[in-house]
């Protein structure tokens, strides 16, 4: 019985101090975090925020050169 406890002691003491997985859920936070903010920016389709800006600028180019091309 005494050697399992130790054994149990030894492998959560490794566990503990194991440190190789932080930084990899670091990154998995922040890339949550741009993607967030970027789906906030230009909204999840081109009727609000900056996608329908862009979509609108589009709009009025392609209007324009059909125009004075035509």
């Amino acid at each position: 019985m005494l050697k399992v406890y130790v054994q149990t002691t030894e492998a959560l003491k490794q566990l503990r101090a194991d440190t190789k997985g932080v930084v990899s859920f670091e990154y998995v936070i922040v890339a949550a975090c741009i993607v967030a903010a970027v789906a906030a920016a230009f909204g999840t389709d081109a009727t609000t925020g900056i996608g329908k800006a862009l979509s609108d600028a589009i709009t009025a180019i392609s209007t324009k050169v059909t125009a004075a091309v035509g």
